[in-house]
C-alpha cells in the first residue's frame, strides 16, 4: 500500500542540520527535474515580482526569499517539514515505531519543487505551490504530470494506492496501475452532503494514521472499504475521475488532534 498526500502551505523551519542531498532523496529519475525546478525557483524568488508570480502576500516574503537559498538551508526529514492540519491529524511523532516505518516507506508527497518525495527524505523548507505557472517550466501541474507517471507507476506496480491528495496535486500525476481510490470527505449540513474543506483535511490526515496502524494492509479498494467502515461511515463510488472511497461525517463532527 503506498498514501499520497498533498504537501502543507506552510513549512516548518529548522535553524540546524546539513543541507539537502539531491542524490540522497527517494526516485532518483526525478534529480534532473528536480534541479530544473531549484533553478527556476531560486530565480523567480530573487526577482522583484516574485510574490506576484508565486501567489503569496508580503507576510511570507522571509519564505519566498529562503527559496534563493535552498542548497544551503537545514534540511529535516520530511515528515518534520511538513506540518498544517492534515500533517497534524496524522500525528507521525506519537505513531509507535512500526507504524513510522511504515510511513516512511508508504507515504508519498506529491511536490512542486521535489516532485514526489517519501516521508523520511530530507528536504529544506520552501514556498511553492503546484499552482503557480515557473517559467522556464510552465505551470508545473502540467509539467510534473510528464515526469511523475514513470517513476511512481513504477514504485507503485499493483499496489493499493490510497489518494489523499488535493485537486491541484491531484492533477500532477494519475496512478496507472488501476488499483488506486482517492479519499473524499463530506459532512452532512441539515441532512446533505456537503464539501467540508477543513474537516477533509483534517479527515484524511486521520485515515493516513488510522492505515498506518492497522494490523493488516488493504490490498484492494474493496478490503480498504472494509477496513475504513470500521471508523467511519464510508461507500465506493466511480465517477469520471475514478475510483472513490467517499466518507460521510454526521453533523455534530468534531474533531481533535493527534499528539
Amino acid at each position: 500500500m503506498l498514501i499520497l498526500l498533498p504537501p502543507s502551505e506552510g513549512k516548518t523551519a529548522h535553524a540546524t542540520g546539513a543541507p539537502f542531498e539531491l542524490d540522497e532523496l527517494s526516485f532518483p529519475a526525478l534529480n534532473e527535474d528536480r534541479y530544473a525546478a531549484l533553478n527556476a525557483l531560486g530565480e523567480v524568488s530573487a526577482a522583484a515580482d516574485a510574490m506576484e508570480v508565486l501567489g503569496v502576500g508580503a507576510s511570507l516574503a522571509a519564505e519566498v526569499a529562503r527559496n534563493v537559498a535552498l542548497h544551503t538551508e537545514p534540511a529535516a526529514p520530511a515528515h518534520q517539514i511538513y506540518s498544517g492540519v492534515l500533517y497534524e491529524a496524522l500525528g507521525y511523532n506519537s505513531l509507535d515505531p512500526r507504524a513510522q516505518r511504515r510511513a516512511d516507506e508508504q507515504v508519498i508527497v506529491i511536490s512542486a519543487l521535489w516532485g514526489a518525495v517519501r516521508y523520511a527524505d530530507r528536504i529544506p523548507p520552501y514556498r511553492l505551490s503546484m499552482s503557480v505557472k515557473l517559467e522556464p517550466l510552465g505551470k508545473l501541474a502540467t509539467w510534473w504530470k510528464k515526469r511523475l507517471g514513470a517513476a511512481l507507476d513504477e514504485v507503485a506496480g499493483d499496489q493499493l494506492i490510497v489518494d489523499a491528495r488535493s485537486s491541484t496535486y491531484a492533477a500532477a500525476y494519475k496512478p496507472g496501475n488501476g488499483n488506486a481510490v482517492a479519499v473524499n470527505v463530506f459532512q452532512l449540513r441539515n441532512g446533505v452532503p456537503k464539501v467540508v474543506s477543513h474537516f477533509a483535511k483534517h479527515t484524511r490526515g486521520e485515515v493516513a494514521r488510522f492505515l498506518l496502524q492497522a494490523e493488516h494492509e488493504p490490498q484492494n479498494p474493496q478490503e480498504l472499504l472494509e477496513l475504513i467502515s470500521q471508523r467511519w461511515s464510508a461507500s465506493l463510488v466511480d465517477d469520471k475521475k475514478g475510483r472513490a472511497l467517499n466518507i460521510l461525517l454526521p453533523e455534530d463532527h468534531q474533531f481533535t488532534t493527534a499528539k
